[in-house]
């Protein structure tokens, strides 16, 4: 017996068509636009077809960002409630047309009507409900943050709708104007969207949608009136926008590519498993950034389980989206389809097996049967490279630390799921595990409280939870740093000059410290330090690249401090202010020397303050527990980046060193830190207080010598996780984030402001620890 055809109609979704002459100008300030130069949007099932579509122009781009602009403050100003209203209209009009959104985006994506009606629209409508409440919200659980502004949001072909709804929702809620550019195969449902804003009573300017290719989205990457960029798609093109980006000033987000690892242990229920992994890796025909396109089985029972995938495999239906009993639909384009087929004929040349159940594909569209590939080595191109279609890798392994060491054997680090039966072996692999998020028994679970987003080059940034709500906030702070860093009088320098009789005197040069101990440069060369009235202090180590490549090495073996608990970080955070209070008098001599400080007594005060402050958060910036609608539990836990490079202010030499690098510590991080150029001693200083307090050698390392060429060596190195830069210098800042690009690393910099650093309002609190974390989400089912 097989299954009849049971196909949705499509009547309602071509009537909307016709009725608008399938025919598609601009969404800008509320107004459709005359069609412009058009393009054609097709069936990818069968090639039809189905509207055209205007390719905006920059002038357009102009146009929807200065109607944000103007729509800004009077959506901004409408309130928390009054937007709430405005976004619980659009959920309830989402669900009402429901059916409608489901048929257009399966005629214009391909995906089977299962999917886009039981999965895309409840999640979209979802989001809407979810963020009006934090929309009503936000005055209270977020008062000191206010809206980025206009924010400007490119989206891919996979799920159209649904990342819609995850870009648009929280930005509104936030009080942001948003210019929205849908992808150019799939713009459908966005335009029908925008007639529900209309419905909805959203204002002029808030939403505009302007469709078009890849020229559109660098219109909106590189234009001046846009505050914040929010992007999802391949690694390629956020690299591409990072550069674009750098030095902007634009909040930047971004969820890229993946390479999930689906870990499957010899005692995991394999059927289950095996549902799941059909979810996870033909779910959408595989064009899913987090689908779990490597699978690892434990080896004992590796042939048991591919012989129920291959068994699995067999009972796909591969066909027409519309048909309810379509298990797999189209792929979105030709251009993929022959993408995919290449990748897999390199697995054949390399000598891979490569296995695909006997099925009849359609004969006109873009088609790829399931597919399974076994005997690939770790480095083959399929095994590394996003397929992004429905081609799944396997391998197996032994042990969990096996496991751990496959899976994390990727540039991305986007998802992962594990199955056991064994909820201690679950919990131990999740937190080792490099992703953004972990599914535990269970794989492509997604709901709007709970973030999603990547590690490593997966991007950065999160959709959904309050996390996801932070993207698109500005701290109150931000807006009360000074135009510049406060500027420092330095005397004219005079040449160094040994002290007569003296036989110590020849050599005053302050060593670096690298992995716990005293550090000579690599070059072997160094640079003077003045004081404030011009005498010479000390000569310090020109730190070079070797020097950096020395101390990631030796933050990379001290990992052990990320694993230490939160309580042993902060009892040695207070150790240290500790022994800095014993040596008080000698640091505020130090800085009196180096900056004239009339008052150097108040840095060393407020460092001793800020290294107490970040002690006490070391056990209290702690994740939360969502509780989604299935069923089950999903712990949000605030993970340490890794290893950090910071470049740190001239001014308050100390304390700004101390306010950069406690928060990193605090929450598990290893350091590379390059001090004040211009006054250097007051922190070189510290490796006598870290020595006698606990510190492990390796968590803290200070390299000297010029920021520029450091900071330069911190943003190329690929083992550095994210980059810090405060120093006032708008250039270098810019430099950091275009090089950061490379291995799309996370950065902070502060620009050519300063920042007040006796005050935590804008050098503490949960914003700065927010750039020393990322976010994990792990799902844990119960009771299934």
């Amino acid at each position: 017996m097989d299954y009849g055809p049971a196909p949705e109609s499509q009547q309602e979704a071509q009537a909307w068509l016709e009725q608008r002459g399938r025919t598609f100008g601009l969404f800008i300030d509320n107004a459709w636009s005359e069609a412009g130069e058009l393009f054609a949007s097709t069936n990818p099932a069968d090639g039809k077809p189905l509207a055209e579509l205007t390719q905006a122009s920059e002038a357009d781009v102009d146009r929807a960002v200065a109607a944000a602009r103007r729509a800004q403050p009077l959506w901004q100003g409408l309130g928390g409630h009054g937007r709430a209203r405005v976004m619980y209209a659009l959920a309830r009009l989402l669900q009402k047309h429901a059916r409608l959104f489901a048929v257009l985006e399966t005629l214009d994506n391909g995906k089977t009507i299962r999917e886009t009606r039981d999965v895309d629209m409840p999640q979209a409508a979802r989001h809407f409900y979810y963020h009006a409440g934090w929309a009503q919200l936000q005055a209270e659980d977020f008062a000191d943050y206010r809206a980025v502004g206009v924010v400007g949001q490119i989206v891919p072909w996979n799920f159209p709708l649904l990342m819609l709804s995850w870009k648009i929702a929280p930005a509104l809620a936030a009080g942001n104007t948003v210019v929205f550019k849908p992808a150019e195969f799939t713009s459908l449902t966005a335009l029908l969207f925008a007639e529900l804003c209309l419905q909805a009573g959203v204002p002029a300017g808030v939403v505009n949608i302007v469709t078009g290719d890849g020229r559109v989205g660098a219109a909106i990457v590189k234009h001046p009136g846009i505050d914040k960029l929010a992007f999802t798609g391949s690694t390629e093109v956020g690299r591409l926008i990072r550069v674009a980006s750098a030095g902007s000033g634009k909040k930047l987000s971004l969820e890229l590519g993946g390479k999930s690892p689906f870990i499957v242990f010899e005692d995991a229920d394999l059927d289950a498993a095996v549902e799941g992994l059909v979810d996870s890796i033909w779910f959408n025909q595989g064009q899913v950034c987090c689908a779990g396109s490597r699978l690892l089985v434990q080896e004992s029972v590796q042939e048991r389980f591919l012989a129920k995938v291959r068994a699995r495999m067999q009972q796909l239906r591969v066909g027409a989206p519309l048909d309810k009993s379509s298990d797999m639909g189209a792929l979105v384009d030709p251009v993929q389809r022959q993408r995919i087929a290449a990748l897999v004929d390199s697995a054949r040349a390399e000598g891979c097996t490569v296995w695909q159940p006997a099925c009849e594909l359609p004969a006109e569209g873009a088609w790829f049967a399931p597919t399974l590939i076994t005997g690939a080595s770790t480095s083959a191109a399929v095994a590394q490279a996003e397929i992004f279609g429905p081609v799944l890798v396997a391998m197996s392994f032994r042990t969990p630390p096996e496991a751990v060491q496959l899976a994390n054997n990727s540039v991305y680090g986007l998802a992962a799921c594990v199955w056991t039966e064994s909820i201690s072996l679950a919990l131990d692999m999740a937190p080792q595990i490099k992703a953004g998020v972990v599914w535990i028994n269970s794989a492509n679970q997604f709901d709007a409280a709970c973030g999603f987003g990547g590690y490593k080059e997966s991007g950065f940034g999160r959709e959904g939870g309050r996390e996801g709500m932070l993207e698109y906030l500005t701290p109150l702070s931000e807006d009360a740093r000074p135009a510049a860093p406060l500027a420092q009088a330095q005397a004219k320098p005079k040449a160094a000059a040994a002290a007569a009789g003296d036989p110590f005197a020849i050599d005053r040069t302050a060593k670096m410290y690298i992995g716990g101990k005293q550090a000579r440069p690599d070059s072997a060369y160094s640079r003077a330090v003045f004081g404030a009235g011009g005498a010479f202090l000390a000569d310090v180590g020109e730190g070079s690249r070797k020097d950096i490549r020395n101390a990631v090495e030796a933050a990379h073996k001290a990992s052990g401090w990320s694993r230490a608990s939160a309580h042993n970080r902060a009892q040695v955070l207070y150790y240290i202010a500790e022994n800095l209070a014993a040596r008080a008098a000698e640091f505020a001599a130090r800085i009196a020397a180096m900056t004239g400080s009339k008052n150097p007594e108040k840095e060393v005060q407020a460092s001793i303050e800020r290294l107490f402050y970040y002690a006490a958060w070391a056990d209290k910036y702690d994740g939360l527990a969502h509780q989604p609608p299935t069923q089950g539990v999903t712990v949000a836990l605030n993970e340490p980046l890794g290893v950090i490079g910071i470049v740190c202010p001239n001014e308050a030499p100390l304390l700004g060193f101390v306010a950069l690098v406690a928060p990193a510590i605090a929450l598990g991080n290893r350091v590379v830190a390059v001090p004040s150029e211009a006054h250097p001693l007051s922190a070189i200083d510290l490796y006598q207080v870290f020595d006698t307090s606990d510190l492990p050698g390796g968590v803290v390392n200070i390299v000297t010598g010029s920021a520029d060429e450091l900071a330069r060596t911190l943003a190329t190195h690929c083992d550095i996780d994210a980059v810090w830069r405060h120093d006032g210098s708008a250039e270098g800042c810019a430099e950091v984030e275009r090089l950061s690009a490379a291995s799309l690393k996370r950065t902070w910099v502060g620009g050519a402001r300063g920042r007040d650093w006796y005050s935590t309002a804008q050098s503490g609190g949960r914003a700065v620890l927010a750039h020393a974390s990322q976010v994990k989400n792990v799902w844990i089912p119960y009771g299934v």
